[in-house]
Parts: structure tokens; C-alpha cells; sequence
């Protein structure tokens, strides 16, 4: 009888708040012809804020509500929640450490860093945006972190921690923190901003 009851508990929504956030989730069980609707607060009854595609993958769950049944997600000007019933948990690639899409960004100066599958880049306002090569990428302390390179030699060390981060300018609140340092070519600079993992419609 107790080890039924230990099955049931690993099999129930609450089981899920074990696992590290924020995570990758795909959309899952939607048909084709349907949507996932993106809720105000958790709870079927609140007002529709917005919706995820049937084939949406790449959605960061920052973390679950109370009873496990809904995940807090991230929208251009806000966050949102969706019944965690309808994603599932997505793998990542064998041999990689650091999940594509990343992308951190920050203020004073506005800048971004995106780790992309397509190819990892850097941007800064009024300046041409920049293609860097990966060096390495390791486990960071509580997240991730990488070394890039940039053609003329400079420098780029990514870390990314998880943790609480408000840009500033959106009501948005992200799951995690960004430190980008540059170095080489003249330039000694230390970067601060949050970060994301990007969701887009299936490919």
C-alpha cells in the first residue's frame, strides 16, 4: 500500500516542482486545428491574454503554481500561465550544454546576446551586429556558461545564472541573470541584463 502510494505521488502534477526551473517545454496534445490559451493567472477561469500554437516549442517555464497544474511563462510585456497539462518537458540535444534558443539582453547600453541554432550573435545599439563563433560552453553555477569569440579577436563570456531579473522597461519578469564581459581589441567591459529561453512556432 505504500509503495502504491509513493507511485501515485511521483505521478501527480506536484511531483513536477522537484525538477529545476526555468525549463523547455513543447506544446503537446493540442490538435492542429486548435491553440493553447495563455492565462492571466492560474486557473481555467481567468481572462485569455494571449495563445501558443500547436506546434509552439522552445517555452520557458519559469516555475508552477501551487498545485502544479499551470506554468508561469514569459510574454513580450508581461508573463502569463498555461496548463502544464498540454506541454511537455523537451530534451536537450546530445552533446550540448546550453540550450538554443538563449538570448540575454540589457540597458545602458541596450545590448543583446543570442545563442541561436541558426548561429550565435551580438548586438549593441548604433552598432553593426556582430557573428561569434562558440569556444566553450560548460555548467555554470546554478545555469551555464560560455566562452565566444568575435572575428577581430574579442572576447565574450556568457554567464547565465538562474534567478529573478526585471529589464527595467517591461512588467516582464524573466528567469534568469546575464553577465557578459568583453575583452580584447581595446575594449574591458562587464555587461549586466536577464535572460530567456525563446519560444517560436515549430519549423
Amino acid at each position: 500500500m505504500m509503495r502504491l502510494a509513493t507511485i501515485m505521488l511521483l505521478m501527480s502534477p506536484l511531483a513536477v516542482m522537484a525538477e529545476d526551473f526555468p525549463a523547455r517545454y513543447a506544446v503537446s496534445g493540442v490538435s492542429s486545428d486548435n491553440v493553447l490559451n495563455i492565462r492571466a493567472a492560474p486557473g481555467a477561469g481567468s481572462a485569455r491574454i494571449g495563445e501558443l500554437g500547436p506546434d509552439t516549442t522552445d517555452i520557458e517555464v519559469l516555475g508552477l503554481s501551487e498545485n502544479g497544474r499551470w506554468g508561469r511563462i514569459g510574454m513580450p510585456e508581461g508573463n502569463g500561465w498555461v496548463a502544464m497539462r498540454y506541454l511537455a518537458r523537451q530534451d536537450q540535444p546530445e552533446g550540448t550544454v546550453i540550450p538554443r534558443p538563449l538570448s540575454c539582453r540589457g540597458t545602458e547600453p541596450f545590448w543583446r546576446i543570442g545563442l541561436l541554432s541558426r548561429g550565435d550573435i551580438y548586438e549593441r545599439l548604433g552598432e553593426n551586429p556582430v557573428d561569434l563563433d562558440l569556444v566553450a560552453e560548460r555548467p555554470g553555477d546554478n545555469g551555464y556558461e560560455a566562452d565566444l569569440s568575435a572575428p577581430d579577436g574579442t572576447g565574450f563570456s556568457l554567464v547565465v545564472a538562474r534567478g529573478t531579473c526585471l529589464d527595467g522597461m517591461s512588467d516582464r519578469e524573466f528567469g534568469w541573470t546575464g553577465t557578459l564581459r568583453i575583452g580584447g581589441q581595446g575594449q574591458d567591459e562587464t555587461l549586466q541584463g536577464c535572460c530567456t529561453l525563446d519560444h517560436r512556432q515549430g519549423e
